[in-house]
């Protein structure tokens, strides 16, 4: 039998893409999902993808005794954790609610594991941990500035809260800081799902390319980069997903019961906003409609990962360009849209 890892957030972008890269590398992937910011419709989509149905509870992760019974009926070896909220805007608006499910369904969770004796955690983090960082790249040392959001304050509070139960019972945990995934499954059977207006910036540029959005806006073309606009560190979306496996088979090897670690999870190499809308109409031969509007509050100015430390001990490396990413992105967009590839 294929060891069983629980995925939480199964249904979302990165949660999606993860589940695929755990079946290819020999797991059975089980999804808990409670489909509040993902579409049931995604599960099809893994479905074509691996020819089986993955094992999914349409639930919310926060209920103990839930997950309690999941890890028994699954014989579950391990967890990734991606559910949260993850609006930075709603979570200005609504602290108490980010605080009680993104915490709380994280202490639920590890609660859970330790009755169970599930020994491994990977935990879904960010690079907005860093808030405003002095010296790109950062590495894994770059000291960690307050947090600019109440959802970044959420996932700084979890990685400390991860660090101490490790540091206290048998729990082998890793938090992987994420800087910004991009792109699709290149089948094109999943890829990212904005509800309404999206917060990342590649959907914004394929939506508009298609059509659905009139002008892109570019927020800020006064910053002290080259171009005048935010610098950031775009990673595939698979070449993410399977930096999860590694890190789950890396935990596992740990000879010790206790251990915990961060690492970050970027392509290493700084692109600015402008870069990638050029990069996107020459890659995908689409014509952009965009404007530079004012600078948006809370926005980085730049970043990008020092990968060195997920090279060395990870053995893991981004395989994949960014223009296969703007390409992947490009054609998930077109089957949304119901246009052919």
């Amino acid at each position: 039998m294929n060891p069983s890892i629980l995925v939480t957030g199964g249904a979302g972008f990165i949660g999606s893409h993860t589940v695929v890269a755990l079946a290819a590398a020999g797991y059975q992937p089980i999804i808990v999902d409670d489909f509040s910011n993902s579409e049931a419709s995604v599960l099809a989509g893994i479905e074509k993808i691996l020819g089986y149905q993955v094992p999914c509870y349409a639930e919310d992760c926060n209920q103990y005794q839930l997950l309690r019974k999941i890890f028994r009926e699954h014989q579950i070896v391990g967890v990734i954790h991606f559910a949260a909220y993850k609006a930075v805007g709603e979570s200005m608006q609504e602290p108490l609610a980010y605080y009680q499910n993104n915490l709380g369904s994280l202490i639920t969770l590890m609660d859970a594991m330790l009755a169970e004796g599930v020994p491994n955690l990977i935990f879904s983090s960010s690079c907005t941990v860093y808030g405003n960082p002095d010296h790109p790249p950062v590495t894994e040392e770059t000291p960690i500035k307050p947090a600019a959001s109440v959802y970044g304050n959420t996932k700084q509070i979890g990685e400390e809260i991860i660090r101490d139960v490790c540091a206290a019972k048998p729990l082998k945990a890793i938090s992987l800081r994420y800087f910004n995934p991009v792109g699709a499954h290149p089948s094109a059977e999943i890829g990212e799902l904005p509800r309404g207006i999206p917060n990342n910036l590649v959907p914004f540029i394929t939506q508009t390319a298609a059509g659905l959005r009139s002008e892109l806006t570019i927020f800020g073309g006064d910053y002290p980069t080259p171009d005048g606009s935010c610098i950031r560190d775009y990673i595939h979306v698979m070449d993410l997903a399977e930096a999860h496996v590694s890190a789950l088979q890396f935990a596992d090897h740990q000879p010790s019961t206790q251990y915990y670690n961060t690492f970050n999870l970027g392509s290493g190499n700084g692109h600015s906003v402008l870069e990638l809308v050029h990069l996107f109409e020459k890659t995908c031969k689409t014509p952009l409609p965009y404007r530079i509007g004012p600078r948006r509050e809370g926005d980085v100015v730049a970043v990008w990962a020092d990968v060195q430390k997920s090279s060395a001990m990870l053995k893991w490396n981004t395989k994949r360009s960014l223009e296969q990413a703007l390409e992947d992105a490009w054609r998930w967009q077109l089957k949304l849209s119901g246009n052919q590839t």
